[in-house]
């Protein structure tokens, strides 16, 4: 494998809890670079009824960082999206263009409250369903709703969603509960993405490199590929997963 794609991530400087500034926000990329993440998804926070930048001005703030990035010699590919707080202001916030797709394509990248009910997870994915977006569910293995009764992710899976699973879950940073939940949806392979979920330079790294090799040597090096690259290389490519 020569290298990872991370559809997960708080780079862009000053518009969430990640990065401060441009100074972190280029550490961090420097950080992902050393990792071999060749592309990574910016997604900061979009939560509807709340105070959002401007799509323009988010894309003011990204041509800023590539220009930085580009002067550093940095050479990780840079692409949009949000990481999308759920409401039923949802859909049409991305019909409108205030909130972005994944990278361009129909893929929605959302996150819901750890303590959230199985029965708003499952209406919200059919809401995005039903108007031609096809949902990410962000670190799934946080949701308690399906981890404490694991057919619902199995009828999620089943509907279409897309799993995505952090790296820190799976080396066990966010805590043994958080580890065994992930090793269970590696083991029966709903997992679809792993990504970092990266908000500064300091704890919360761009880091995938040793999550996807524990991955390759407990599930085999086809399923590192897949969940750590090809899926989102798919995605990136407009194509279907």
């Amino acid at each position: 494998m020569n290298c990872y794609i991370d559809i997960h991530s708080h780079i862009l400087p000053g518009l969430d809890d990640g990065a401060k500034n441009f100074e972190i926000s280029l550490r961090m990329l420097r950080q992902a670079e050393e990792e071999q993440i060749s592309d990574i998804i910016l997604t900061p926070h979009y939560k509807p009824m709340r105070h959002n930048l401007p799509p323009d001005r988010v894309e003011d703030i990204l041509y800023e960082l590539e220009e930085k990035k580009q002067a550093a010699g940095i050479s990780v590919q840079l692409h949009l999206g949000n990481e999308i707080y759920y409401s039923s202001e949802v859909t049409s916030a991305l019909r409108e263009g205030k909130a972005f797709t994944m990278a361009g394509s129909s893929y929605v990248l959302t996150e819901f409250n750890p303590g959230e009910d199985y029965a708003y997870i499952r209406d919200a994915a059919y809401s995005l369903l039903a108007e031609g977006y096809s949902p990410i569910l962000a670190h799934i293995e946080r949701y308690a709703c399906l981890m404490e009764k694991k057919v619902r992710v199995e009828e999620l899976y089943d509907m279409g969603c897309c799993l995505q699973v952090n790296a820190s879950s799976i080396i066990g940073s966010n805590g043994m509960e958080c580890r065994r939940n992930a090793k269970w949806l590696l083991k029966r392979e709903y997992v679809h993405f792993v990504a970092s979920d990266c908000h500064d330079d300091k704890k919360r790294t761009p880091g995938l490199s040793e999550a996807a090799a524990y991955v390759s040597r407990k599930y085999g090096e086809a399923c590192c590929n897949r969940i750590f690259r090809d899926n989102a290389s798919a995605l990136l490519h407009g194509c279907y997963i």
